[in-house]
């Protein structure tokens, strides 16, 4: 009877802990966030200073383990990864899946962009406006976008469309498009892999802000700069999270990321105007590197050269069943 009893005992202990356990070890939220950027460019730290500011907002009800450098998953998978959740949160390039994001894409077009803050501002208010159905598996925080996107060439300078015949360009996404509607090869290939690739001849060169020639030491690889201004695209940058996460997160979580988002968008993009600053000087302090300026002629003919380009956008939003021409009127109504 006796050992009955401390049976009975043991097993109602076993299930009183059992029961409290879970509240024992409640605790704050853990989240993963993929980024591909190395953890020393300035697009990183930033990615990185949000987390650090999501947890300080929210009491500490959520943590945030950050993955630079694409150490959790690579670039052009990224958006699969927090679909499929190996991460909570991603940051990646809409570029590094052509083809996946038809109506977004649209703001990495040639639109001749003049700055980060610009583009940052166009690509969040394309999104605001249409509210594209290819982001309808995550929750999306913020975009943010490089400035002006300009061609850099190794071992020879470009100063008309007839010289880029031949030349291979690593270029991803919209900017393939330019490089072939100027005569030359695009190259697919992210930017991790894109200096080794230059500085062995494997390409010729790359279409990137200038930001890219120090914040990925690309002005060791490349001798000239060919100012492009007038067909200067951008790349769009996502940061999103899982679907299911988001709506298991508690209110005040939710509400902490949201804010800390719309702070944080603008940072993203005057850091990459400041960057390109520091990527011109670094460039330039490059022995024997130099800008190449077009004439005014010269550069009306490239600007005429992206029309097709414009037309295959609004081709690709068709088979999407999306309205391009519409979001094309936006962006130029709105490109300020």
């Amino acid at each position: 009877m006796r050992l009955s009893l401390r049976v009975a005992a043991l097993v109602a202990a076993f299930l009183v802990l059992g029961m409290s356990g879970p509240v024992m070890a409640a605790g704050p939220v853990k989240l993963s966030y993929s980024n591909f950027f190395p953890p020393t460019h300035i697009q990183s730290q930033l990615a990185e200073q949000w987390c650090r500011e999501v947890e300080s907002r929210s009491g500490g009800k959520v943590v945030i383990d950050y993955y630079p450098a694409g150490t959790l998953t690579k670039p052009k998978d990224c958006y699969d990864g927090v679909v499929q959740r190996i991460s909570d949160i991603g940051l990646s390039a809409l570029g590094y899946t052509k083809g996946r994001f038809p109506v977004l894409s649209g703001v990495d077009l040639p639109m001749g962009y003049t700055s980060g803050v610009q583009a940052t501002t166009l690509a969040n208010a394309v999104y605001a406006k249409f509210k594209p159905k290819e982001f309808d598996d995550v929750h999306v925080l913020y975009f943010h976008a490089h400035g002006p996107g300009k061609l850099h060439t190794a071992g020879k300078s470009i100063k008309t469309m007839d010289d880029l015949k031949g030349m291979k360009i690593r270029a991803t996404g919209n900017s393939a498009s330019v490089v072939t509607a100027l005569g030359g090869s695009p190259v697919a290939m992210s930017m991790p892999d894109s200096y080794q690739s230059i500085q062995k001849g494997v390409v010729n060169g790359g279409f990137y802000p200038e930001e890219t020639n120090k914040g990925w030491k690309m002005g060791e690889v490349v001798d000239y700069l060919t100012d492009t201004t007038a067909v200067a695209y951008t790349t769009t940058f996502f940061v999103v999270i899982n679907k299911d996460v988001w709506a298991g997160l508690a209110p005040e979580v939710q509400k902490a990321m949201t804010e800390v988002s719309g702070e944080w968008t603008p940072k993203h993009g005057q850091a990459w105007d400041d960057s390109d600053k520091e990527g011109r000087e670094f460039f330039l302090a490059q022995s024997g590197n130099a800008v190449v300026t077009l004439d005014a002629a010269e550069a009306e003919r490239w600007t005429k050269a992206m029309e097709p380009i414009f037309a295959e956008y609004e081709a690709e939003c068709k088979k999407a069943g999306a309205d391009g021409k519409a979001v094309l009127e936006f962006m130029r109504a709105n490109l300020k």
